[in-house]
């Protein structure tokens, strides 16, 4: 496949061998066909492979399961923006009378359909942070249990949560705290943990000033010296 130029796509900057991400599919022993291409989404192009799985996973909670060991085993091997957004599973893929693959009857993505059971966020802060992932996915709403990567995203949306949460939120975290996560879940409570280390730090410095007010002329030059 390498040097197929049908078979190359470039996507954020990146030229990408969709055959290579193929081959690396079909190795596994969960996938028994596939076929990866980019698409034009809301977030530009994305890649979706469609994957005929070796047994039939018609339960949510056995696709996503089987969605998530698949992309792990890809991430041992392919750089990130290698791995699919979207993995959408089928009986088989679709052909022509003539046997080949007929692109025109492959499924269009619906990351609302990718979504886990919607578990609705309750606290202010998981409320808050759902707006900001839907927002930047494009989305109608997230759930608590829903993962940023499985709806579609990628590292530039990730930098672009980041600045969100910390334009919103006054906290710096660490790009790989949403790579990290889970789900909305997980990284609300990353965020509400540097927030109360952000909180104490913030009170012990107050609490410093205030004493330093305190002090005589006398004790603050003793200090200095």
């Amino acid at each position: 496949y390498i040097g197929r130029i049908d078979h190359q796509v470039k996507i954020r900057g990146f030229r990408i061998e969709l055959g290579e991400i193929e081959a690396r599919l079909v190795q596994q022993a969960a996938v028994r066909e596939a076929f990866v291409l980019a698409q034009d989404g809301d977030n530009g192009q994305q890649l979706v492979a469609y994957i005929v799985p070796s047994e039939t996973t018609a339960a949510v909670e056995a696709q996503a399961t089987l969605r998530e060991s698949i992309k792990a085993a890809l991430k041992e091997h392919l750089p990130d923006y290698m791995v699919p957004a979207y993995l959408l599973f089928l009986e088989a893929l679709p052909l022509t009378p003539n046997g080949k693959l007929d692109r025109k009857a492959l499924p269009k993505v619906d990351a609302q359909q990718l979504q886990q059971v919607y578990v609705a966020p309750q606290s202010e802060l998981e409320q808050q942070v759902a707006a900001i992932w839907a927002d930047v996915l494009k989305l109608d709403r997230v759930g608590l249990s829903d993962n940023f990567f499985e709806l579609g995203g990628h590292s530039l949306l990730v930098a672009q949560v980041v600045t969100r949460v910390k334009q919103q939120f006054g906290v710096d975290i660490p790009i790989k705290s949403l790579f990290g996560a889970e789900s909305l879940s997980a990284f609300v409570e990353k965020v509400q943990a540097l927030r109360e280390t952000t909180s104490s730090l913030q009170d012990e410095l107050a609490k410093s000033l205030e004493a330093l007010k305190r002090l005589s002329p006398d004790d603050l030059e003793k200090i200095i010296s």
